[in-house]
């Protein structure tokens, strides 16, 4: 006996109301992307190309790859893991679709036991009740192999290794059949739980004939296969509860639950089947599709709170950058008004100084000759604001007794130099750095001035 487990996606929206979904949340380049992977895979579903993208955070590269992945047999980027754990599957047949091959399309409508189907009342009610007893002896025949039968060889140890072993005998037995899942059933569910498809395990016994649904379950499923003689077989066997042979059991996510929601129990026709596989695909496919809207949703918030919160960061920054900005500009500011402040202390300080260096320099202003004294000379000064003073000294006074006088005067500035016309020289220059220039010492007879003489006092701060 072998073991297949397969994967379909379905159609569930048109075409017109997805592009108009999407529309409303995604950007002009992430249509343009669905819009592509919806070329090269061939998906007829847009909500399904617009989910794989983002899951694969709109990398249009990976979410191809993945595609052909899952078309090779190979499990997706989900369930790369060998030792993933399987999700719970929910067993209630209360929720199945039960099918068996007694019923119309099978290819034997015969009981459990060969006599054909009753058509009276009588009949009908022994067939009931020959059905029961079947079920409930295979129960007690599956409880006590459970507890007596030996178990030491079921113990799972290559579960990989248990698929692709039976991949390779059985398509060696038969070339034309679906193409495998080629991962563990743990990969299987994982995937199918992830991709939001339908998973259907396939039971059958070495008598049973090729699977001739090829083109169907290729078309719509990622196959998966073991050998149910092998641990992992046995194992999923028993997970799925499989009592007779050939069995298919539909699973897909059902309220956030992995639940069998189909049970194909014994042989039935190629047309059948399909079928059968639709009209429970058709009957649950909108759990997936709710499933498949509430990821969405929340791709979206997520998408949209991600957006929000770098919108957020970045009027933070900005702000942040205006306060520093402003930090700099006060600082600045603060900057210049202290060296404001200090030139114009420095600038009072400098006047008490210069104002008390006058005070102390009008002590030694010689006294003014009277006009009929010897060697006498008057001078008459030319202020740079264009006043005129005129003073009489003595030949014997020093230009430094001409400079004090005019230090002390009022309306001269506080650095100047005295120079004559003509010819054009300066004969005296004070600055408050140095009081005395060379000349200070020599008198005015010694710089050539006689009897009247005209000089110009120029501003050395102007």
């Amino acid at each position: 006996m072998s073991i297949a487990v397969f994967m379909c996606g379905t159609k569930v929206f048109t075409t017109n109301l997805s592009i108009s979904i999407m529309e409303d949340g995604l950007t002009n380049e992430q249509i343009d992307k669905v819009l592509q992977l919806q070329d090269l895979t061939g998906i007829e579903d847009i909500n399904v190309c617009r989910d794989v993208l983002i899951r694969h955070q709109w990398d249009l590269e990976v979410a191809f790859q993945e595609q052909m992945n899952i078309r090779e047999g190979r499990p997706s980027m989900f369930a790369g893991s060998r030792d993933v754990r399987a999700p719970v599957v929910i067993n209630d047949r209360f929720l199945q679709q039960v099918f068996s091959a007694t019923m119309p399309g099978g290819r034997t409508a015969r009981s459990v036991n060969g006599a054909p189907v009753p058509r009276t009342l009588t009949g009908i009610i022994g067939y009931v009740i020959n059905v029961v007893f079947q079920y409930c002896y295979s129960t007690i025949s599956s409880i006590l192999n459970l507890f007596i039968g030996g178990n030491e060889e079921r113990i799972v140890t290559d579960p990989l290794g248990d698929v692709t072993s039976f991949i390779r005998s059985y398509s060696e037995r038969y070339p034309q059949h679906p193409v495998f899942y080629q991962g563990t059933y743990a990969q299987a569910l994982n995937d199918a739980k992830q991709e939001l498809c339908f998973l259907l395990v396939y039971l059958h016994s070495d008598a049973t004939k090729t699977l001739i649904v090829i083109e169907f379950i290729n078309r719509n499923t990622l196959f998966w296969a073991c050998d149910v003689s092998s641990p992992e077989g046995y194992r999923v066997s028993h997970s799925i509860n499989a009592r007779t042979y050939p069995v298919l059991v539909l699973i897909a996510l059902r309220a956030n639950r992995m639940v069998i929601m189909g049970r194909f129990e014994g042989d039935c026709t190629a047309e059948e089947l399909v079928r059968r596989l639709q009209t429970v695909i058709n009957a649950n496919d909108v759990w997936l599709s709710q499933a498949r809207v509430d990821r969405l949703e929340r791709n979206f918030t997520q998408t949209l709170r991600r957006q929000q919160d770098e919108a957020y960061r970045q009027s933070l920054k900005a702000d942040e950058e205006k306060e520093r900005l402003r930090q700099m500009e006060r600082e600045r500011e603060r900057a210049v008004e202290e060296t404001l402040k200090r030139e114009k202390e420095e600038a009072e300080k400098r006047k008490e100084e210069i104002a008390q260096l006058k005070l102390d320099l009008t002590e030694r202003v010689p006294t003014e000759p009277p006009v009929d004294a010897t060697n006498v000379i008057s001078v008459v000064f030319k202020l740079p604001n264009g006043a005129r003073i005129e003073r009489r000294f003595l030949h014997t006074n020093s230009l430094e007794d001409v400079s004090n006088y005019l230090f002390c005067h009022p309306a001269t500035p506080d650095e100047f130099e005295i120079t004559t016309n003509f010819p054009k020289r300066t004969i005296y220059s004070k600055t408050n750095d140095n009081d005395t220039s060379a000349n200070a010492r020599k008198t005015l007879a010694d710089v050539g001035l006689k009897h009247r003489e005209v000089l110009f006092v120029n501003d050395l701060d102007a």
